[in-house]
Order: C-alpha cells, then sequence, then structure tokens
C-alpha cells in the first residue's frame, strides 16, 4: 500500500473541496477506481467511511467566517443526507458494478453539462 499516494489523494481532494465545495463524487471516486483499483462499490464505500469525520470542518469553518455557510439549509440537508444515504447504500449494494459505475457516469456528464451551460 502506498500510504503517500493515499495522503496526496486526499491533500488534492481538500484543496479541490476547499476551492470548489467538491470531493468525494467528483475527486475521490473515480480515483481510487482508475488510479488505485478499487470496485465502484469499494470507492463509494470508502468515500462514504471518508466523510465520517468532520473532514469539512475547518473549510466550512473559513466559509462561515466569510458569512456564506446558510446553517438553517445545512442541518436540514444533513439530517436527510443521514437517512437518504442509508436507502442509497441499500440500492447499491444489490446493484450490478457494471450498472452503477454506468448511473454513476452518467450522473457526472449530467452535473458537467448544467454546470457549462446552465444559468
Amino acid at each position: 500500500m502506498n500510504y503517500f499516494l493515499y495522503l496526496l489523494l486526499g491533500a488534492v481532494a481538500g484543496v479541490l473541496s476547499g476551492l470548489f465545495g467538491i470531493g468525494g463524487g467528483i475527486i475521490l471516486i473515480p480515483a481510487l477506481v482508475f488510479v488505485f483499483g478499487l470496485t465502484q462499490h469499494q470507492a463509494q464505500g470508502t468515500t462514504l467511511a471518508i466523510m465520517i469525520p468532520p473532514i469539512g470542518l475547518l473549510a466550512a469553518w473559513r466559509y462561515w467566517q466569510g458569512g456564506n455557510v446558510k446553517i438553517s439549509i445545512a442541518w436540514l440537508v444533513c439530517l436527510g443526507f443521514f437517512f437518504g444515504g442509508l436507502i442509497g447504500a441499500n440500492f447499491a449494494q444489490g446493484m450490478n458494478e457494471l450498472l452503477l459505475k454506468r448511473l454513476f457516469g452518467v450522473y457526472l456528464a449530467f452535473v458537467a453539462v448544467k454546470m457549462i451551460i446552465g444559468k
């Protein structure tokens, strides 16, 4: 296991998360699948495990200092994420690997197109 590369991946994901508000789905999952050879299920599970500690705490604190955190929204989304994550994980565990990977790719493509041409 190359500890340095895993630390580097975390650092890159952290910088991009702080810069753009992205991380797991855009950086970590593709890197874990294509660079480190994890299955789609393993990459998604590992990324969810990475999010258990408050990894975004310092970045969120900095955004809060700048007046850019809506706590009234964040706690509700957090609550929905908490229970929704369980529902999604139940679906994913029973899903074929290739189908899961393709659905993830379609989702990323949709988001990319929306970000590029949307308002």
